[in-house]
């Protein structure tokens, strides 16, 4: 008689195990080292899939409004070890969803920590964990700037690593950085007997260098550290036209998480761009390691090989994910490969030990004209001959959307007709850019499943459009300024990148406007401190700032007319930016719909041997369309899919709030449930009491979806 468990967690964890390619666990965030998130586990296959249903459900019970949880957890010896959308770490037994243990930060004396008090708001997306024998087993676990060791049996601090059981990842980065914004989000990964660490920093000018760091798990010391943003002597350093540049700028960093050849001692490192995201005036040169795939000695931290995937980026053109590790047969070889998704739909291919590309990469031209003074844009950038792009890269007329009225059609006609379009590589303006893919993707943090056993990739994708725009930064500190008009330019330099120049929002950041029915102005001159979920602390602001924008956020009559009194602070040019960013701007329809024509969201399967496209699907729908006999559009979709050697790809992921089972040879739609809320997240595949499992968490709080606290299983039923 087989049993099978299927979980479903809406949220997402982090998880590590061993790489002894048997595949049949899931004890490392994305299911091994290898980041390919495939399970060789049978048990659930395509005859009997459409059987499955709720084993059991395990609510964290601390959820609120807009809270999310994005964790691919990790199952090691029977216990599933997750995180709730406050940060809470948790224990379970995996076969029943029974609650072993909780470890909250904020009830230990962790929490009186400066930088610490707010972070239950913040994003995780995984744990590590680290054993050594059967008693010394230890989780690593991300909260806000810090990061703690567990004892995984017990659920307490081991207080001999590091300070009292954690480390601020303010520390060793070479720069004063202690007000600044640092966030422990994607997990590490364990070589040996180190974690290896990287994190979310800021967007503007002011972000901390992303810098690579290996700890002793043991003690907390550091062992090495690669600079992403090179020192003088070290290569790299001649990319960057201001040889101080290192002192000053941030960002480059892997805040997408690692993958790692285990067997050779080779990390792999996906970086962001480096800031101020959206102008490079203050950054000329290619700027290297930024947008870089970087092969380090996992031993040493000592460069390998890298390639950089965009020349001096002002697109945000983050990679998103950590590379997989595959294997390509070509010319009747086998070679042992990374395969590395992207924010503009490439897959770039590298062999894993020379770093040489699998298919030839071209240098293209690319505009170089742009009305941003102090800008210089790279001359050329790269260019894959091979496979093709897996989404749309270009929008024009013929583009657009035609499933709203001729009035709203005809609005998006006319807008996109005053923007820049029509190729990935336009330059930011001050009269808008289209970003297509979007800011998110593409591919995005979720990552690709990818099935050792037939060279077949999945991806699913976003295919939305943004528009980029600038504004000139003229507004200079007036000595008579009031709070009320020092709080709009305050709010125009810090928080209308993400909330709009009207404070209703942009892309998937909430709006303000209602913001004073929640808040007095204690609590959110705490919440600008230390910052929330996606959104980064200022804590580099003075109270008389935070007071002022608090003035103008908040409508507080009588605080607006106070004189303001500037801070005083040392000129700092590289912080003085040219240009304020409008916003992560959605190109929309009257109705709310992208501008762009369906799909708005995809899963595709690719054979990474030939190349070629087996299938692709729309992944998720809008019911109203649904019932007016539209095909299925697909969504925007956040979190990665799971295949397995039962011939299944599991994926929830989108708005819609379905998870979703597909024969993972045809594309064909096997199974499909409605979560207790989206689910967020990668789902994980495992084995526990002779039972097969797969878990997702269920956060919602994207895209205007409800909330939720669930881990949910899923099960055949018992014979």
């Amino acid at each position: 008689m087989r049993q099978v468990l299927l979980i479903i967690i809406c949220g997402s964890l982090w998880s590590c195990n061993s790489s002894t390619g048997k595949y049949d666990t899931w004890e490392i965030y994305g299911g091994s080292k290898q980041s390919i998130r495939y399970s060789s586990l049978t048990d659930i296959d395509t005859f009997n899939v459409s059987q499955l249903q709720v084993a059991w459900t395990y609510h964290t019970g601390d959820a609120e409004m807009k809270t999310q949880i994005q964790v691919n957890p990790i199952i090691v010896d029977g216990i599933l070890y997750g995180v709730s959308p406050k940060l809470k770490l948790f224990a379970l037994d995996a076969a029943t969803g029974v609650q072993k243990w909780v470890f909250d930060a904020q009830d230990t004396t962790a929490s009186r920590l400066k930088g610490v008090g707010y972070f239950s708001m913040n994003i995780c997306r995984g744990v590590t964990f680290y054993s050594k024998g059967k008693k010394d087993k230890r989780i690593f676990f991300g909260a806000s700037s810090h990061l703690f060791c567990v004892d995984a049996n017990t659920g307490k601090l081991v207080e001999s690593f590091g300070d009292n059981g954690q480390i601020d990842l303010h520390n060793d980065l070479g720069r004063d950085v202690k007000d600044l914004f640092i966030a422990a989000t994607t997990p590490g990964i364990i070589y040996k007997d180190m974690i290896i660490v990287s994190c979310r920093v800021g967007e503007d000018a002011s972000a901390i260098p992303g810098h690579i760091r290996a700890y002793d798990v043991y003690s907390g010391k550091l062992r090495w550290i690669f600079h992403t943003i090179p020192q003088p002597g070290e290569d790299g350093y001649e990319t960057w036209d201001d040889k101080e540049a290192w002192k000053h700028i941030g960002g480059a960093n892997t805040w997408a998480g690692f993958s790692l050849d285990e067997e050779k001692g080779i990390l792999f490192a996906p970086t962001g761009s480096a800031s101020f995201d959206f102008y490079g005036g203050k950054r000329l040169g290619d700027n290297l390691f930024a947008n870089s795939i970087l092969a380090l000695d996992a031993n040493t931290g000592k460069r390998i090989w890298h390639f950089q995937t965009v020349h001096h980026d002002v697109w945000d053109r983050d990679l998103p994910t950590a590379p997989s590790l595959v294997t390509i047969k070509k010319d009747g070889k086998q070679i042992e490969a990374i395969a590395q998704p992207t924010k503009s739909g490439f897959i770039f291919l590298f062999d894993r030990v020379s770093g040489k590309p699998v298919y030839p990469i071209e240098e293209i031209p690319v505009p170089t004209e742009t009305n941003l003074a102090g800008e210089k844009l790279a001359p050329t950038q790269p260019w894959p001959s091979f496979p093709k792009p897996f989404v749309r890269q270009v929008l024009t007329e013929k583009d657009l959307n035609t499933l709203v009225p001729d009035s709203s059609y005809q609005d998006i006609k006319k807008r996109l007709a005053t923007y820049k379009t029509g190729f990935i590589f336009n330059a930011p303006s001050t009269e808008g850019t289209v970003i297509f893919p979007g800011y998110d993707g593409g591919a995005e943090w979720g990552g690709p499943a990818y099935d050792p056993e037939t060279g077949i990739f999945y991806i699913n994708a976003n295919e939305m459009s943004y528009i980029l725009s600038l504004v000139d930064a003229k507004t200079k500190i007036n000595i008579d300024e009031t709070k009320l008009v020092a709080g709009n330019r305050l709010y125009s330099n810090f928080c209308m990148a993400c909330h709009g120049a009207d404070m209703k929002g942009t892309g998937n950041n909430p709006t303000l406007t209602d913001v004073n029915k929640k808040y007095n102005a204690v609590q959110f001159t705490s919440l600008v401190s230390a910052g929330r979920r996606m959104m980064p602390g200022f804590n580099q602001l003075s109270v008389e700032e935070k007071t002022a924008i608090a003035s103008y956020v908040l409508n507080l009559k009588s605080v607006q007319k106070e004189k303001f009194i500037p801070p005083v602070r040392k000129k700092d040019p590289y912080l003085d930016m040219p240009y304020l960013f409008t916003g992560y701007n959605k190109f929309l329809t009257k109705e709310g719909y992208p501008a762009v024509s369906p799909p708005w969201g995809t899963i595709s399967a690719i054979n990474l041997n030939t190349g070629e496209l087996i299938w692709k699907n729309a992944l998720g729908e809008y019911p109203e369309l649904k019932a007016k006999g539209i095909p299925p559009t697909g969504t925007e979709n956040y979190g990665g899919p799971a295949v397995t050697a039962g011939g299944l790809l599991f994926i929830a992921a989108s708005k819609d709030g379905k998870f979703r089972a597909f024969n993972k040879k045809t594309g064909k739609l096997l199974w499909e449930t409605d979560l207790p809320a989206s689910g967020f997240a990668t789902p994980s595949v495992y084995k526990a009491n002779g039972k097969q499992f797969i878990v997702i968490a269920c956060g919602g709080g994207k895209l205007g979806t409800i909330s939720g606290d669930a881990y949910v299983a899923f099960a055949l039923p018992d014979k």
